[in-house]
């Protein structure tokens, strides 16, 4: 096997030889071949400058019979790529012609095409920002973090805000691409600046932007986000749809913060936060760290920026429904149950991106963490059972039956009560009545006095786990009266006066 002489090896070689001017130590030192040394000695130049292009083919082409029907479907479809072209050809035009292994060359053989007499391709204009004419805006995944909160997974969002010209940036942390999240991150970035920019650009997402005439490629702003644009004195505008290169500078900044983020959560030695508001601030941490060295450039962006005059938004929607006979409401086109004393009555809801809170007579009646995406539903146990203890028969076909099965012992409980009372068809009582114990007391006892039994091979009967949960009281036993004597009493007071008087 011949080693092709590197570019390196020869700067060696002429740097040796210019040294003492022997061609076999230079050659030994450079680790080649005298004859070889020589050469390059000789021309001065080296291996890169000598190489000449090479114009001819090694081996025939194999694809040369069939190109023309290749060129003919890459013409009317550029797009097709040179897999599916390669199968096509071997499947329908050429079965048992072409090998696996020739793959590769038909895939070099299609992108020098696409190079050299391919349609033109879309040109990219690097664009020149001005200091404080634009904030752009774009939601980004940080599960990639493996952050967590008091020890259990939190998937979320960044929010993230930067300024293109000075690439300041600010962070929010998130749930979905909703309203409330755009409007809480836009409005911390504008509130930390102090100042606005002309305009602001997001991308199509919806909580910007919805499509008009149902679906099409054009889309237009929400009511709500231009109403939040026109408070805050910004204008707004968008990128084509499907063009996320034209959001470029955040788009690539969603990646430098990340990798920052990893870095810190490296050095910091620990990837669990106590909850998310002390996630929040160490994240918004980070950033203000890596915003000191755009100062300068953060100050031209300031100096060409108009002062915040418009008072804060509140970072939460205010929506006004009535509760149903069912005990829930409906909300941003998910359902939800509520304290079963609300029904029929009209509440109002407090709508977070991560949560919401059912007000009534002006007190907070019950907190519920927002659903993400539409047609879900979370239906509290607590809320209902009281009357599925008295209507047992309405749980075999409740709509939100799997929604009162906490945890998977539960779940075992009730297949195994089920079962043992098949016949008579009594288990759901049996079940919802464990349920209603486990609402009266602690969900984790009851949990825990389940998975006991079931263990032990007995059946959890509401009685069993009513005996473990809340063990009979303990019984005071019975004492008699005392009732003094106030004869004795009178005896003693009188001993007492009879013996001072004789002192």
């Amino acid at each position: 096997m011949t080693l092709q002489t590197t570019d390196a090896q020869v700067r060696k070689l002429m740097e040796e030889f210019a040294k003492h001017g022997r061609i076999g130590v230079a050659a030994l030192r450079s680790g080649m071949h005298r004859d070889t040394a020589s050469k390059y000695l000789a021309a001065r130049k080296l291996p890169s400058e000598l190489k000449q292009p090479r114009n001819w083919r090694t081996r025939p082409d194999p694809f040369v019979e069939d190109w023309h029907l290749v060129e003919a479907l890459l013409l009317d479809a550029p797009e097709l790529e040179a897999k599916a072209l390669f199968d096509w050809l071997v499947e329908h035009k050429r079965p048992g012609k072409y090998q696996e292994g020739q793959l590769r060359t038909f895939q070099r053989r299609v992108k020098r095409w696409r190079a050299t007499d391919g349609p033109p391709k879309e040109v990219f204009f690097a664009q020149e920002h001005r200091p404080g004419e634009a904030m752009q805006t774009d939601f980004t995944s940080g599960n990639e973090l493996g952050v967590t909160i008091g020890g259990e997974a939190f998937p979320h969002l960044l929010c993230h805000v930067v300024l293109p010209y000075s690439n300041w940036q600010w962070t929010t942390v998130c749930r979905s691409e909703s309203m409330a999240a755009l409007r809480r991150g836009c409005q911390a970035a504008v509130f930390k600046l102090g100042k606005r920019p002309q305009w602001h650009q997001t991308d199509n997402s919806t909580a910007a932007t919805h499509a008009i005439g149902g679906g099409g490629g054009k889309r237009d702003f929400n009511t709500e986000y231009v109403e939040l644009m026109e408070h805050l004195g910004m204008k707004p505008r968008t990128i084509g749809v499907g063009k996320s290169n034209q959001n470029g500078d955040v788009e690539a900044l969603n990646g430098a913060l990340k990798r920052r983020l990893t870095q810190h959560l490296l050095l910091r030695e620990s990837r669990d936060f106590d909850s998310v508001a002390d996630y929040e601030t160490w994240v918004q941490g980070v950033c203000s760290k890596a915003n000191v060295l755009r100062h300068d450039r953060l100050v031209e962006d300031l100096v060409a920026m108009e002062a915040v005059t418009a008072q804060r938004l509140p970072e939460w929607k205010d929506e006004r429904t009535r509760v149903t006979g069912g005990s829930t409401i409906r909300i941003k086109h998910n359902t939800y149950s509520v304290p079963s004393q609300l029904i029929r009555e009209w509440v109002r809801v407090r709508i977070y991106d991560d949560r919401l809170e059912v007000w009534y007579a002006e007190e907070v009646q019950v907190t519920i963490e927002r659903l993400l995406g539409r047609h879900g539903h979370r239906v509290n146990y607590r809320h209902v059972i009281e009357s599925l203890v008295r209507k047992p028969w309405a749980f075999e076909r409740y709509r939100y039956r799997e929604e009162l099965f906490p945890t998977v012992v539960f779940r075992r409980a009730y297949d195994a009560l089920a079962a043992a009372h098949a016949v008579t068809r009594r288990g759901d009582l049996a079940y919802l009545r464990v349920l209603y114990l486990a609402a009266r007391t602690m969900e984790c006892d009851v949990a825990m006095a389940l998975e006991l039994l079931l263990d032990e091979g007995q059946l959890p009967t509401y009685e069993r786990v009513r005996d473990l949960v809340e063990p009979a009281p303990t019984q005071v036993p019975e004492m008699a009266v005392l009732e003094p004597d106030l004869k004795d009493f009178d005896r003693r007071l009188l001993s007492a006066v009879t013996l001072q008087e004789v002192a």
